[in-house]
């Protein structure tokens, strides 16, 4: 098991690789993460859904994502409220503060997911969340050492050196875990270090001394990790900043530049991964305290778990007049799921099953409305563009039915299930249920060359994905004593 002396320190990348590296030494390998908080999501073929990590870890250990590698999903809906998915389907929407007395009821089926993947493995690589030196939240754990020792997982604690006070991390999490919880880590490692890694070797030997761990190596930055899907939106809140601080006119010429808003509740951001390596595209991930900028060729709406509270923050920081005036100088503009809904007539909530009960006027610019009920589609999805008749492929997770003239008369697309999402009049505005579009390489081309010919590339994503999983172990396995993690496993 893999935990961390803090969030983001890089768990979902180091599992990543590992599941890659036992792949390549023959193993049975799955992903398992008891217990995920993220509102990027994946679907699986039995019409649930688990986070979009351990998607692309289950890809890195060559399966098919499944429910039980991800049993409890917390996806948050407000500050205060996250829905719970239990085994990859809607069980609840619990508020924070009952959290804590609640989650020993997950155990039972964390307990039982994990114990199919085990049955069916050589190994299972296991993801921790948070950091187990968070002793307040230790009662009722099933993220961290609650399920470690339950399971007797060995674990291996990360700490990001990048972020700084990597020793002290480390030795304060040593010194503040009950001994029971501490006696389960078997190792360390460093991760994110920048530089000669025998420049460390001291701070390792300190380490060591005062934890009687063992360090397992020392991960340099790894310029693989980037091209990986991110797991939530912290990644995206750093990048924000890079583009304001970058100016309007960061696009160069000729490339189009396409616009996204960073919602607060936005899901499945990584719907923008294939377009952001897109040699003729400039993506903007722009931070809502800051206008629209104004050379933007597309604005893309994207998915969002709450879409009246996104909706409502976009009309507090004039987002709403920016779009509206966008579209009436013939920018276009893609609404994907809950960004769909946004450009629509009306979004009705009665019951607050997507967040905040009520309803509000949407954007507009789609002769559609949208009604929340309490049924959740989860699937995958495939059928070809209407417009362009390219093929395309990829995935629902959504809640509400959207009808309407525009949906009637001029669907997106046409789908297995049948037709989706709708275009405006002068075919401007699309909006679509469909997530992973731009990961179809057929059907991006045809997209960009909508927008402006002679855009498109030769890009293919999957490719690149893989490739970038494949450097990712090669540099974990160049850096990290991986044999002796297995043997710590009892390989």
């Amino acid at each position: 098991m893999v935990q961390a002396t803090g969030s983001h320190a890089g768990k979902s990348t180091v599992v990543t690789g590992l599941c890659r590296l036992a792949r390549r030494r023959g193993l049975a390998v799955a992903p398992f993460k008891p217990q995920n908080m993220s509102n990027n999501a994946a679907a699986c073929a039995d019409g649930g859904e688990i986070g979009r990590a351990q998607a692309l870890q289950a890809r890195a250990a060559g399966l098919a994502p499944t429910v039980d590698m991800n049993p409890v999903l917390l996806k948050p809906e407000s500050d205060g409220a996250a829905q719970v998915v239990v085994q990859g389907r809607v069980a609840a929407t619990w508020p924070a503060a009952a959290f804590l007395d609640r989650r020993g009821r997950l155990l039972a089926p964390v307990l039982e997911s994990f114990e199919r993947l085990a049955d069916a493995s050589d190994l299972v690589v296991v993801e921790g969340a948070g950091s187990p030196a968070e002793t307040n939240l230790r009662r009722n754990d099933i993220a961290n050492m609650g399920f470690a020792r339950r399971v007797d997982a060995p674990v291996c604690l990360l700490a990001d050196i990048d972020r700084g006070g990597a020793i002290a991390a480390l030795v304060g999490t040593r010194v503040v875990l009950e001994p029971a919880d501490a006696a389960q880590i078997t190792s360390f490692a460093i991760n994110r270090f920048r530089g000669d890694p025998t420049r460390f070797a001291d701070g390792v030997r300190e380490v060591e001394q005062r934890t009687g761990w063992p360090c397992r190596g020392v991960v340099p930055w790894l310029d693989a990790a980037r091209q990986l899907p991110a797991e939530d939106s912290v990644g995206l809140d750093k990048e924000a900043g890079r583009v304001d601080d970058a100016g309007p006119g960061r696009s160069r010429r000729g490339r189009i530049k396409v616009v996204a808003p960073l919602l607060p509740r936005i899901a499945n951001a990584d719907d923008f991964d294939p377009l952001r390596m897109e040699p003729a595209v400039d993506l903007v991930m722009a931070p809502l305290a800051r206008p629209l900028p104004r050379d933007a060729d597309v604005v893309v709406l994207p998915g969002s778990k709450s879409t009246l509270d996104d909706l409502a923050c976009l009309r507090a920081h004039g987002w709403d007049h920016d779009i509206l005036a966008h579209a009436r100088a013939e920018g276009r503009v893609l609404g994907l799921c809950g960004g769909y809904q946004m450009l629509g007539r009306r979004v009705r909530d009665a019951a607050g099953v997507d967040g905040s009960a009520g309803e509000a006027q949407g954007l507009g610019l789609l002769d559609v409305e949208t009604e929340m009920e309490p049924a959740k589609a989860v699937r995958r999805v495939a059928g070809a563009c209407a417009r362009s008749g390219a093929p395309l492929s990829g995935y629902e997770i959504h809640t509400g039915r959207t009808r309407g003239p525009d949906a009637a008369e001029r669907p997106f697309a046409r789908l297995d299930r049948g037709p989706d999402g709708a275009l405006s009049a002068d075919g401007r505005i699309e909006g679509t249920y469909v997530h992973g579009l731009f990961a179809d390489d057929r059907f991006r081309a045809a997209w960009l060359e909508r927008v402006r010919a002679a855009s498109s590339s030769s890009l293919a994503w999957e490719p690149v994905l893989e490739s970038a999983i494949d450097e990712l172990a090669d540099g974990l396995e160049a850096a990290l004593d991986v044999d002796a993690l297995l043997a710590d496993a009892g390989l």
